[in-house]
């Protein structure tokens, strides 16, 4: 008996001998068909119970039409599903529950395509606060213990939802009255959880006052509906370096809140990865004679660079500085080792 193969995916039985014909007689013809089967591809939102900035918006969500109960996550966290949308609830800390999105494809058999996170803002001017952050511990040695989770030198892959969604968080937030009350603003990498798909953090800050706030948290909730497609209109922030710009913003010092790289990533069609601080960048001053500029800061770069360039593919990673942030002798040493990188520098007008 020999196997044929076609071109469509067709295996068919065939003879050499009457004795084979006879022994196959009712194979004759027969044909086997092999199926493929897609995952489905889903998006992971993330709730803790035990933070109102976060169960808040979730519940809100929840609270639209089309959702029906999920699988239970080892050990017992309970979801619902919405199309391609799966809510997670749990009752530990948002920063430290890691590998979820592994965790889920192991068990269900979903393919898990990004992870959104909800969550409180603390600040110490305690202003009320509407954020949009990627997340990672760049700079962190190995063997130092990440504050809050994450693990040293990591760096998340950057959501490339975060730009669009920060630019539409702001127009809700205005047409429901949050603005000026509530600043809308991106904040700088940091913290955990370890995750292993496109990820961002949306938070709402600054006090238990404001993170209990009804209104903030049903901006949030339609900020998920409506940024993820979920009432019939187009998802925002889908990335395609085929169609539109493929430029995206790599930040590089500042505040913590990236006041520099706002006013670009404000605009629209500008997408946004990873944003490093001063913090996340340690750089040591060399001592009279010395060359070399010790830290972490080369380590911080090239894993946000390469972070990013992972989330965009296809795209133009461009760094922007925030030159009055730094001395001279951290310019001239942050721009020497981009140029080493081949990470090209752009300006405010080079992104629009």
């Amino acid at each position: 008996m020999v196997l044929k193969t076609s071109g469509r995916n067709i295996i068919r039985f065939s003879y050499q001998t009457n004795a084979a014909a006879t022994r196959i007689k009712s194979l004759l013809n027969a044909t086997c068909r092999a199926t493929v089967t897609k995952r489905e591809m889903v998006t992971l939102i993330v709730a803790t119970t035990s933070d109102p900035a976060s169960i808040n918006p979730a519940a809100a969500l929840l609270a639209m039409p089309g959702w029906t109960s999920g699988p239970t996550l080892p050990p017992d966290m309970k979801s619902f599903v919405n199309q391609q949308t799966r809510v997670i609830q749990h009752d530990g800390s948002i920063v430290e529950e890691d590998d979820l999105d592994s965790r889920w494809e192991e068990a269900t058999g979903e393919a898990v395509d990004e992870v959104i996170f909800l969550s409180r803002h603390t600040a110490v001017s305690n202003r009320p606060a509407l954020t949009v952050h990627p997340i990672g511990v760049l700079h962190l040695k190995e063997g130092e213990s990440p504050p809050q989770g994450g693990k040293p030198g990591w760096a998340a892959l950057p959501s490339p939802r975060i730009g669009p969604w920060l630019r539409l968080l702001k127009k809700m937030a205005e047409a429901h009255c949050l603005v000026p009350e509530f600043e809308i603003t991106l904040e700088g990498t940091h913290h955990g959880p370890i995750t292993n798909k496109p990820t961002m953090f949306l938070e709402i800050g600054s006090t238990e006052e404001y993170w209990k706030r009804q209104d903030a948290a049903q901006v949030m909730a339609l900020l998920m509906w409506e940024g993820l497609g979920l009432g019939g209109g187009e998802a925002v922030g889908n990335w395609n370096s085929e169609t539109g710009k493929r430029k995206v913003l790599l930040g590089i010092g500042g505040g913590h809140y990236a006041p520099r790289h706002m006013d670009v990533v404000s605009k629209d069609d500008v997408w946004v990865g990873h944003l490093l601080s001063g913090y996340s960048l340690p750089m040591e001053e060399p001592k009279p004679g010395e060359n070399h500029i010790g830290g972490t800061w080369r380590q911080s770069i090239q894993a946000a660079f390469e972070a990013t360039k992972a989330s965009f593919p296809g795209g133009e990673i461009v760094a922007h500085l925030d030159h009055k942030s730094f001395k001279g002798w951290q310019k001239k040493a942050i721009t020497e080792f981009l140029a080493e990188q081949n990470i090209n520098v752009g300006k405010p007008n080079d992104f629009t």
